[in-house]
């Protein structure tokens, strides 16, 4: 990928992968948080149904970029799950991931990925998933979160539905899974989804009869989302969402830029690569 000169300023052509923050799951027999909305420019890594790579972007040297990586929903007692915050690179702007529903007629929020819930909220296009629901009520099992990779899975009988799968990009050099859906839980005596590979937070487990368990949280840095609670307590919130991630790469051969944030740079392949685990700015 080389550098145009123009006027003085030169052009960076630099591809990325930019994770928002995951959906929490649901309290009381919750349904799992939908992943971070996820967008890539790395050929086979983009998310949604039929989807291609999304064109490298192109950002100048002498201008000072924000990086805004997306913090996770927050789990509530009693309530649907927060949902995640959006990530942003220049033009690039991924969605956060949607809370899951909680409670018998509370569905999942949409976002990047769907909530689960008792219906599954709707993700965005070309960034996941739409969240699993419920098929049947008599233990009210709930959807897994919709996943970069995936559709949640619906809960059917007394299980919970599993997280939908995220994606692995290679972006850094070596391969690595992020946005996994959380996954539903259940009313008593039933069983929880699993947290979808990616960094999904599993449902809260199944502690017997007048019990409660919280979902686990997404993966911090994956925009997992979270698992819903287990049983009717509303005072047990469901996971936290996980936070988000900005990753950028342009060729190893010219400057390495300026940056705020303490980002993670290295080489490989030919690629200088910044990896944004928090907000900050870069600047050529």
């Amino acid at each position: 990928m080389p550098f145009s000169f123009l006027g003085g300023y030169f052009e960076i052509p630099t591809e990325y992968l930019v994770i928002a923050g995951g959906g929490a799951g649901g309290a009381a027999y919750g349904g799992g948080g939908g992943a971070g909305g996820y967008r890539c420019s790395v050929s086979g890594e983009t998310s949604g149904s039929g989807a291609s790579a999304e064109s490298a972007i192109t950002l100048r040297s002498g201008t000072t970029y924000t990086i805004t990586v997306g913090g996770g929903g927050s789990g509530a007692t009693g309530l649907n799950g927060g949902p995640g915050s959006d990530s942003i690179l220049s033009t690039i702007t991924s969605i956060g991931g949607g809370g899951g529903g909680t409670q018998q007629g509370n569905n999942g929020l949409n976002g990047g990925s769907g909530g689960g819930g008792e219906s599954g909220g709707t993700g965005t296009a070309s960034q996941g998933y739409n969240g699993g629901s419920s098929t049947s009520s008599g233990n009210y099992p709930r959807g897994g979160g919709g996943g970069a990779g995936a559709v949640g899975g619906n809960g059917v009988s007394n299980t919970g539905g599993n997280g939908g799968v995220g994606l692995s990009s290679s972006i850094t050099g070596s391969a690595v899974f992020r946005g996994g859906g959380g996954g539903g839980s259940n009313f008593q005596g039933g069983f929880i989804g699993s947290g979808g590979n990616g960094g999904g937070g599993d449902g809260g487990p199944n502690r017997g009869p007048s019990t409660s368990a919280a979902g686990s949280p997404g993966t911090v840095n994956t925009g997992g989302g979270g698992g819903g609670s287990y049983y009717g307590n509303t005072t047990t919130a469901g996971g936290n969402g996980g936070k988000g991630v900005v990753i950028i790469r342009h060729s190893d051969s010219k400057p390495q830029a300026t940056t705020t944030g303490s980002p993670t740079v290295t080489t490989s392949g030919g690629y200088r690569i910044y990896v944004f685990n928090d907000s900050g700015t870069i600047r050529w």
